[in-house]
């Protein structure tokens, strides 16, 4: 049993920490952002930037090491990926503001269900653009 959980484990490994870390990530992101706005009392989107840096910086560093295991050699090769990723998150970053400036902002939502709802959609599409073009296994990695 434990040998079949661990082979499971092996073959989904990837997925399994991604969401892992992502969730730790995503805790990050609405954890950072509660304490902005309603600790602090700063506005929705200023608050939603801070969650959203710190939030990036955490999930290059577990994704690069933890999660897809990347082996990036030279400065050059290093700066292409974290720009790479920067970049990537930036898109999902946009929608995230987006989501929350129209919710929260116009309609007058719930600032945390929507945190959370926009969270759950931006972890998908940032699965997507690590495993497919940021950390994507070259043919001589395989």
């Amino acid at each position: 049993m434990v040998e079949k959980i661990w082979n499971l484990y092996l073959k989904y490994k990837e997925a399994v920490l991604y969401l892992v870390f992502g969730g730790f990530t995503t805790l990050i992101n609405i954890v950072v952002y509660a304490v902005c706005k309603h600790a602090v009392g700063i506005d929705t989107i200023p608050s939603n930037v801070i969650a959203w840096i710190l939030s990036v910086a955490f999930a290059y560093v577990t994704n690069k090491i933890f999660v897809f295991e990347s082996r990036t050699s030279g400065i050059g090769a290093l700066i292409k990926e974290c720009l790479s990723f920067v970049w990537c998150r930036l898109a999902t970053g946009i929608m995230d503001m987006v989501i929350m400036y129209v919710t929260v902002d116009v309609l007058h939502w719930s600032d945390m269900v929507m945190k959370i709802l926009s969270n759950i959609l931006v972890i998908v599409l940032n699965f997507v653009f690590s495993k497919l073009f940021i950390f994507a296994k070259k043919d001589d990695e395989a």
